[in-house]
């Protein structure tokens, strides 16, 4: 395994000031973020695409610094009921796409997306519920009329550019948002695939990472990892449960908040991801995403940095000399 850093978070910073910035930390990997709600601080494909003397730069800084690129992102919603918007994030993915080929990038981290509930829609509908029946029928609809052929599409557009990899991350608010629908559009479409394990999400929906890392990693699934933390507050959830739509930094009332790893949960936890992570033959890249609001982006990513630098598993164990 590789630790990483997905890129936003230093969104002030040049790339040159970025990378040497985290190298001495002992970053090796960056998930760079070039469109969609990541946005393109670092990587705009339009520039980026039409300037080989840029991808060189990018190419030597990287190369000067020991480190490498794991992943590009373009996390937005391509099937968005509003035809402008949907198409937005369309090109912009499909811009990420020529952009990792580029730079021999096989990976592709974003959203799955989440369609409305007809052809006349205006905006999503993400569908929580399987009663009344009529969410059943919104829920066909989007898998069957939207998302499946979409991504279908998409899937062959990403393997002519090179791309091995789609990881999803299963967000709340898409289509794909835990285990079962994550194996669900990779049954439909194909093994290129795959889920973005977040845990911050599934914690907070009640899923044990480390179940999810089982399942997933039996089907080959595991495309990416974000290293994401999330602290539930035991009281405010008891008392209004987890579907909670108060604002981020409303943190004393709210049910849970994202937090920098350690901080939501301890190094029992984060050992046990890890080490399933390794059981179950993920050997990619551990990439924090730094959203913390109440850590500034360098103090939360340092502090990320050194507890993560003890709990993931660098080597590949060799001979059992024990057994």
């Amino acid at each position: 395994m590789k630790l990483g850093v997905f890129s936003p978070v230093l969104a002030q910073m040049s790339f040159k000031d970025m990378v040497e910035y985290l190298a001495p930390l002992g970053v090796q990997q960056l998930e760079m973020g070039a469109g969609g709600c990541p946005g393109k601080a670092h990587f705009d494909p339009q520039v980026l695409l039409n300037d080989q003397s840029k991808i060189d730069e990018i190419k030597q800084i990287l190369a000067d610094n020991n480190m490498s690129i794991a992943a590009i992102s373009a996390h937005g919603n391509p099937v968005h009921p509003n035809k402008e918007i949907a198409k937005m994030y369309h090109d912009d993915f499909n811009n990420a796409v020529l952009l990792a080929e580029k730079l021999g990038v096989d990976t592709i981290v974003g959203f799955s997306g989440c369609p409305g509930d007809s052809e006349g829609s205006i905006r999503p509908n993400w569908v929580t519920c399987s009663w009344p029946e009529d969410y059943l029928e919104t829920l066909k609809w989007q898998w069957e009329e939207k998302l499946i052929p979409y991504w279908k599409e998409e899937a062959k557009f990403c393997e002519a550019h090179g791309i091995k990899k789609i990881a999803f991350e299963m967000h709340p608010g898409f289509c794909v948002y835990n285990t079962s629908t994550a194996l669900r559009l990779r049954d439909a479409v194909g093994d290129i695939v795959g889920a973005n394990v977040d845990p911050s999400h599934p914690l907070w929906q009640g899923m044990d990472p480390v179940e999810v890392i089982k399942v997933l990693g039996k089907a080959n699934a595991i495309h990416h990892f974000h290293a994401k933390d999330t602290k539930i507050d035991k009281a405010n959830t008891a008392v209004n449960g987890v579907l909670d739509v108060g604002h981020y930094g409303n943190v004393l009332d709210r049910s849970w908040v994202f937090r920098t790893v350690g901080y939501g949960n301890g190094k029992e936890m984060w050992n046990a991801v890890i080490s399933t992570l390794k059981a179950v033959g993920y050997d990619g890249v551990i990439s924090i995403e730094h959203e913390d609001s109440m850590m500034s982006p360098k103090e939360g990513l340092e502090k990320a940095i050194s507890f993560l630098k003890e709990v993931i598993i660098y080597e590949q164990p060799g001979e059992m000399w024990w057994a």
